[in-house]
């Protein structure tokens, strides 16, 4: 862990853009109560194939001229061609844009052709051969290996390659084991990787949404908490209390063994993430 201890502590958020006006008007509610807190800055996902690019840009927008907080797009390359990612990369610099987080993303029902980029590394080497430093570039790390690789080696490998073609730091997939941090941080250390990887960091309010999740991105959910969670049936508020001091507990773990923050999935909702982060201690 000695790797990350060197980096000051933040913490950011996660939005997605809803597809509907009263969705869009109640999430720029929800960014103007957490923007109160004064996160380092607010990423905002990008649907596969750039599906909600339209509601991207308005939320990216929202909050670029209505708080004091940085936006950070995220940016799928799947499906793109080097002209329509020069397009973009032109907007967000004309809006100002300091940061951005380079995926991959996922192929679209029905298309077949990955188009340009095939992979997130092939993304960032583009944006640094034509950008420079314009934008700082946050990459997707996978403490509990990335779900398409065959093991933990080709894992790092990958996370590596992304790394040398200039990623400037990194955000986790989502996990409930301290210890899956731990080890990956580890093992990025032996393979000479030097950057911040921020913990990502997801709030349980449903049981049945927590393990939809899970399954489709590769992140476990531990027996124990499973069958904890389970156990309340339909009692939703003990179980958002317990998942609040589950996270809570984990944040603050990973704060104090010196994680460089926290990146939290807030689900476009300002509870828990406002509790949890007010509880919370950064060193200076």
């Amino acid at each position: 862990m000695k790797s990350q201890q060197q980096y000051p502590q933040k913490f950011s958020l996660e939005f997605f853009p809803p597809r509907t006006e009263p969705g869009m008007d109640k999430l720029k509610n929800v960014i103007t109560e957490l923007a109160t807190l004064n996160p380092q800055y607010m990423s905002v996902t990008y649907g596969a194939g750039g599906t909600t690019q339209e509601k991207t840009l308005e939320t990216v927008r929202y909050i670029q001229e209505n708080t004091n907080n940085e936006a950070a797009p995220h940016l799928t390359c799947i499906g793109a061609s080097e002209q329509s990612v020069t397009e973009l990369l032109d907007t967000y610099e004309a809006m100002g844009i300091k940061r951005i987080v380079a995926l991959r993303g996922d192929l679209p029902s029905g298309m077949m052709d990955p188009g340009e980029f095939k992979y997130a590394s092939d993304l960032v080497k583009f944006i640094k051969d034509t950008r420079g430093d314009t934008f700082h570039l946050e990459v997707a790390a996978y403490p509990e290996t990335h779900p398409q690789a065959r093991n933990c080696d080709i894992g790092i490998k990958w996370f590596k390659n992304k790394v040398e073609q200039g990623a400037d730091s990194a955000i986790t997939q989502y996990f409930f084991n301290f210890d899956s941090y731990r080890y990956f941080i580890d093992n990025c250390e032996r393979n000479g990787i030097d950057l911040p990887i921020i913990p990502g960091i997801m709030p349980i309010t449903n049981y049945e949404n927590l393990i939809r999740f899970s399954e489709g991105c590769g992140a476990e959910v531990p027996r124990w908490l499973k069958c904890r969670l389970e156990s309340y049936e339909d009692d939703t508020e003990s179980l958002k209390a317990f998942g609040k001091e589950v996270v809570q507990e984990l944040s603050q773990k990973l704060l104090d063994a010196g994680a460089p923050g926290v990146h939290f999935y807030s689900m476009n909702s300002v509870e828990p993430t406002l509790d949890i982060v007010k509880n919370l201690t950064f060193k200076s």
